[in-house]
């Protein structure tokens, strides 16, 4: 229903045979690029800001590109840039190549046997074709140069920026995609000059040297030595201009990816389904990169995984099974199921067992799946429940009006419902959605609406615990006050005269971050939330978010902690939900997070 931005997509492809055996067996030297396109739009719903792309040629000759990146911003980037490859109207971007002639460039893009694509979602507010990835680091050496993407956030940039500074560089941009390609750039230029060293000292000269540099360069080394300085979560993803191509992900397993190898590809994707549709495959044939391993394939085709970082507490992403992958996913789809089945008794309570004057229904679309759960538990205990389709979505209304109350007025009517799917003032309308974050579409729309159809009480479910924290990892919810619950519960510490528990707080937050050891960081924002139950705060959710004449009663229903850990139990990573942060980088983050909200407050 509000929809949460996250960051981002990745799709890599390698082939592993010559050219003329996809044109043989598939029909098309487009294979690659086709397959590129099938990743990339099955994983639109992961970014819609900008898409980008980039390339390898390994049999271009010298004086011809080799190495290519196409972006472009909006929803429609992903079809603009395949477009302008088709049509052979290339953009060289900041390149020695800017005399590249067109049908050449497109040429030789089909031939690529290195593939990578992106999709982005800003968590930063930054926007702009400077800030869509991949990222490209250009050199003379072919080894030398790096295009990087990912998906990722990084929570202690600042100091890798001092790393750098202190190395004598002078990054010219600050921001998490930018310095990492320098830091990496930094390390690969190291690798190879550790092998021209070696080549030397074995008597090579010329462009033997070359070669053996692009033959033995190790990836390895370049992600220890780059990827140890890093607190955040990730799925980096990089090509060399010699052929290497990877991709590691954090040691919290924060952030996901699937890889499928056989002896025609190597693919990698941000979600299994995006695999299995683009190839053909089973559950069974893809696999998951673990947390602080690689996926590292060499300029000759050959792959191994390797184990980059040490493993760290898994923390990976309850949010993706709730909200961000497909649905489509075997274990996700099973997993939003159990998230709704597992409120079947809470509901139960909620409408005081009168099952047969209740209808239920959801909030298209994301919650759909966990809306069949519902009605499976209350089957299984209770027979037949009456459902219907009550809220419609309508497509997204834009208006030039200025005027914020006449803007506000359109912004209502983003939904729309089922008129007669309810007895007035005789049925209950059981309504699930995915999450609750900031409130403002139940404030705004949903709630108006649906009073509409007069219930007699509206039960508004969330198949997600209360979010209480800001995520620092990838998604776009990083400052305290967004949230419904945190308001809420900052307004009942008004209410109660707890303005003790604030500065205590507040100067426990200042305390911590005055700390020298980064590891002993403890959550302090915590501690608002403790003198109060669930059901304190979510009447007080009711109460701030209840529009002006609204008459239906209304009860909030949202998952438990304890389910959410049931219904996804490899998934345990719950921080914006809990407050327990798997990096040290984040609870710097989330106390920095109380600070400002406090002095932006109270101490004007």
């Amino acid at each position: 229903m509000e929809h949460l931005k996250h960051e981002c997509g990745v799709a890599m492809i390698r082939l592993l045979k010559p050219m003329t055996y996809y044109e043989r067996k598939y029909g098309t030297r487009h294979y690659g690029l086709n397959k590129l396109y099938l990743m990339m739009e099955k994983q639109h719903n992961r970014g819609q800001e900008g898409a980008g792309i980039a390339c390898v040629n390994l049999d271009a000759p010298a004086g011809e590109e080799y190495m290519f990146r196409e972006r472009a911003e909006g929803k429609n980037a992903i079809t603009e840039i395949f477009r302008r490859i088709e049509n052979g109207k290339l953009t060289i971007e900041n390149d020695s190549a800017s005399d590249c002639v067109a049908n050449n460039c497109q040429l030789s893009i089909v031939n690529c046997q290195l593939y990578m694509g992106h999709l982005r979602y800003s968590t930063t507010g930054k926007s702009g074709l400077q800030y869509v990835h991949p990222f490209l680091r250009r050199n003379n050496w072919r080894a030398k140069n790096l295009c990087l993407c990912g998906n990722f956030n990084m929570t202690n940039i600042e100091e890798v920026f001092q790393l750098l500074t202190a190395q004598g560089q002078s990054p010219r941009i600050h921001g998490d995609s930018y310095i990492t390609l320098e830091l990496m750039g930094h390390r690969l230029d190291r690798e190879v000059e550790r092998l021209y060293r070696e080549a030397k000292e074995q008597g090579l000269e010329g462009l033997d040297i070359t070669t053996y540099i692009d033959d033995h360069v190790e990836m390895s080394n370049v992600l220890k030595t780059t990827m140890q300085h890093y607190d955040g979560g990730y799925v980096m993803c990089g090509l060399t201009g010699s052929g290497e191509m990877f991709s590691i992900r954090d040691p919290w397993g924060i952030r996901p990816a699937f890889y499928y190898r056989n002896d025609e590809i190597i693919a990698l994707a941000s979600e299994r389904p995006v695999l299995q549709t683009t190839f053909d495959l089973q559950t069974e044939e893809i696999c998951e990169l673990l947390p602080g391993q690689a996926l590292i394939v060499h300029k000759n085709g050959e792959s191994r995984l390797e184990q980059i970082l040490p493993v760290q507490k898994l923390s990976a992403c309850s949010f993706e099974r709730i909200y961000f992958s497909r649905g489509s996913d075997r274990d996700i789809y099973q997993e939003r199921k159990r998230l709704g089945e597992q409120l079947t008794p809470a509901i139960l309570k909620a409408i005081d067992n009168d099952i047969a004057n209740t209808v239920f229904s959801y909030i298209p679309n994301t919650a759909e799946v966990a809306f069949y759960g519902i009605t499976d538990g209350f089957r299984k205990l209770h027979g037949e429940v009456r459902t219907e389709k009550v809220v419609w979505k309508d497509i997204k209304l834009r208006t030039f009006i200025t005027d914020n109350s006449e803007r506000n007025d359109l912004a209502a009517h983003v939904y729309d419902i089922s008129y007669g799917s309810l007895k007035p003032y005789e049925d209950n309308l059981v309504i699930i959605d995915d999450s609750i974050v900031r409130g403002t579409t139940l404030k705004e729309s949903i709630f108006k609406i649906l009073d509409r159809l007069h219930p007699k009480k509206i039960v508004m479910v969330s198949s997600s615990p209360q979010i209480r924290y800001p995520d620092y990892y990838g998604i776009d919810m990083a400052r305290l006050e967004e949230f419904c619950a945190f308001r809420a519960t900052m307004a009942l510490i008004e209410e109660h005269g707890m303005w003790q528990l604030v500065n205590d707080t507040y100067l426990a937050c200042r305390h911590e971050l005055q700390k020298q050891s980064k590891e002993q960081t403890r959550n302090c924002v915590r501690a608002i939330y403790e003198p109060f139950t669930v059901d304190e705060i979510n009447r007080k959710i009711v109460e701030i978010l209840r529009p002006k004449g609204m008459k239906a009663p209304v009860e909030l229903v949202f998952q438990s902690i304890e389910g959410l850990h049931k219904a996804c139990p490899n998934h345990p990573g719950d921080w914006y939900f809990t407050g327990h942060y798997p990096t040290p980088g984040g609870i710097r983050q989330v106390n920095q997070a109380f600070i400002n909200y406090v002095e932006s407050q109270y101490k004007k």
